[in-house]
């Protein structure tokens, strides 16, 4: 097995008031301990609700790029502060092959038991797709069911007329594409009208 090398470590605190010298001095002690190289990602003053932080940022970039094997951080909350957003993250370094340490939980997925734990997230993280996804397609058979017409409205209305005229001149053999330029649609709507001419 590749020993790991890289460590992003990740520290935050959410004022300016605050430090992040204690997350800081265990977490360098835990990885010195394991014998890795690392690098500090520091926010400070930065709510962890907030999905962008640019420290944040910047080690997720280095996790897709390779340049981290393991991502460190002294607790969960330090790194997201929505399962959804831990969720996210957790997933990705799995998809990547970048093992997740969070000290003050004792998650460590370099380790047997915290791979398991990160089997468990990745599954959390599928069943609440699969979750949104049903409650999205819920949704959307309630509106149709309810009359509510789903989708773009039409750039504009066609009268009987007009309709009629699009359909001779496309039989005529004036193209889909100047058709929808003289009357302000979609290509896709002066073909659906061209179809239902026979």
């Amino acid at each position: 097995m590749k020993a790991k090398c890289v460590a992003g470590v990740y520290l935050r605190c959410s004022t300016r008031s605050q430090e992040t010298q204690m997350q800081e001095v265990e977490l360098t002690e835990y990885v010195s301990r394991r014998g890795w190289e690392y690098k500090i990602y520091r926010d400070t003053g930065q709510s962890g609700a907030k999905e962008s932080r640019p420290p944040l940022d910047s080690l997720l970039s280095d996790v897709r790029k390779r340049r981290v094997d393991v991502l460190v951080v002294w607790a969960l909350d330090r790194l997201a502060r929505s399962l959804k957003q831990l969720l996210s993250i957790a997933e990705e370094c799995r998809s990547l092959g970048v093992d997740l340490v969070a000290l003050k939980q004792n998650v460590d997925t370099t380790l047997p038991a915290g791979r398991l734990t990160f089997q468990v997230l990745g599954a959390v993280a599928k069943f609440e797709r699969e979750m949104l996804r049903t409650r999205v397609k819920a949704g959307l058979e309630m509106a149709r069911r309810n009359g509510k017409r789903l989708g773009r409205p039409a750039l504009r209305r066609f009268d009987s007329e007009e309709v009629s005229e699009i359909r001779r001149l496309r039989k005529a053999g004036t193209s889909v594409r100047s058709l929808a330029i003289r009357y302000g649609t979609t290509q896709y709507i002066i073909s659906k009208m061209s179809e239902a001419r026979a």
